[in-house]
């Protein structure tokens, strides 16, 4: 997730230093990890969570995808298409009034539900997202730590206003734990008002297991992660002639009861700025908190991942777009990042059609695939 405020400032300084620089490139390609299997989930079931970028990006997967996503858990992130358009314009709202207001620029506030309404519907006139009315019933969990100085509760709130407004189901708005802006766990990580690497702190409240419960129903107790973690190649899933954001390789955990048989749940947990295994290692995909609860509970847990982005010029590496591995809430990658043709929502998309065995989603060079419950290639 996002740094110090001061590592905020900079990177609005770089970018306003950039902007008249080519578009950054993306990671080099490394010897590629085995495609991800077919896994026949139901695809009735998908829900999505994430946090800090993490966080926007599930609000606008679930937005954009509502007739495919059946629910979303935030944590420390703002409202659809809080930062707008026109970048790199864009990016001074996501560091103002989407995220550290109160420090940075205090008289500009929190964000505006009814900007965000207006573009959500707007988008939908458009045929760039979902109809709203998939949002209808949806479950929602939103997650604000007392101490979070980087995104206030006030910019989280805002999105159960947003949710509110389209009906989407019971929307739980958990903001009694002590924790800064990281991901929560019950014992595994920093202490709970740390703000640094691996951004995972030990608060005692289980955020993935309370998130799970509130999107799935009543679940059976955690169990020992006895499953496997696959890692899959994330390229296939994208235009590689644009800016996309996503790293070469992302994560896959299968329970054990998933890998003979057909009908699982599907969620998808989205890490932070600064939290890709690039950063990290194995920490989020291993201890944030979902494998267990999906082992006792035949869930399928996709981990993608994004990449960090920098920009080379005269020699210099510059802070752009996207120097610590954020995923794309403010439009870096184009101003369709919020809809379907957004790089990053069509690339999940995409992984979702091929884990229920569909065929490759428009716009993706990803196979498809027959279901293949013993995760073949």
């Amino acid at each position: 997730m996002p740094g110090r405020r001061w590592r905020g400032r900079a990177a609005l300084a770089a970018a306003l230093l950039a902007t008249a620089l080519s578009a950054a490139g993306e990671p080099a390609r490394a010897d590629a990890a085995p495609p991800l299997p077919a896994l026949c989930i139901d695809a009735s079931t998908v829900t999505v969570s994430g946090v800090s970028s993490g966080g926007f990006l599930a609000h606008q997967l679930h937005v954009a995808r509502s007739r495919s996503i059946a629910g979303a858990g935030i944590f420390a992130a703002g409202p659809y298409a809080c930062a707008g358009t026109r970048y790199p314009a864009s990016l001074f709202r996501a560091l103002t009034i989407c995220s550290d207001f109160p420090d940075l620029v205090p008289f500009l506030g929190p964000p505006d539900a009814e900007r965000s309404i207006r573009a959500a519907r707007s988008a939908e006139d458009a045929g760039a997202i979902d109809p709203v009315s998939g949002l209808a019933g949806d479950p929602v969990l939103l997650f604000s730590g007392r101490k979070d100085a980087l995104v206030p509760s006030a910019v989280v709130s805002t999105t159960g206003e947003f949710y509110r407004a389209f009906g989407s189901g019971t929307v739980t708005f958990v903001d009694t734990v002590d924790a800064s802006h990281a991901m929560v766990t019950p014992m595994f990580g920093n202490p709970c008002d740390a703000v640094e690497p691996p951004f995972i702190n030990a608060c005692g409240f289980d955020l993935a297991g309370a998130t799970l419960q509130h999107l799935t129903g009543p679940l059976q107790p955690p169990a020992p992660p006895d499953g496997r973690i696959l890692a899959f190649d994330q390229h296939a899933f994208v235009d590689r002639n644009r800016t996309h954001g996503l790293a070469n390789t992302g994560f896959l955990y299968v329970p054990q009861g998933c890998s003979a048989a057909a009908g699982c749940r599907l969620h998808i947990a989205l890490h932070g700025c600064r939290q890709s295994a690039d950063l990290i290692g194995d920490a989020f995909y291993r201890n944030a908190g979902y494998n267990t609860w999906a082992e006792a509970n035949r869930i399928i847990v996709l981990y993608p991942q994004a990449a960090a982005l920098t920009t080379r010029f005269l020699g210099i590496d510059l802070p752009w777009p996207n120097p610590q591995g954020c995923w794309d809430w403010w439009g870096f990658t184009g101003d369709d990042y919020a809809t379907h043709t957004g790089p990053q929502i069509a690339a999940l998309a995409a992984m979702i059609g091929r884990l229920a065995g569909s065929a490759a989603v428009s716009g993706s060079s990803a196979p498809g695939s027959s279901c293949d419950p013993a995760g073949g290639g």
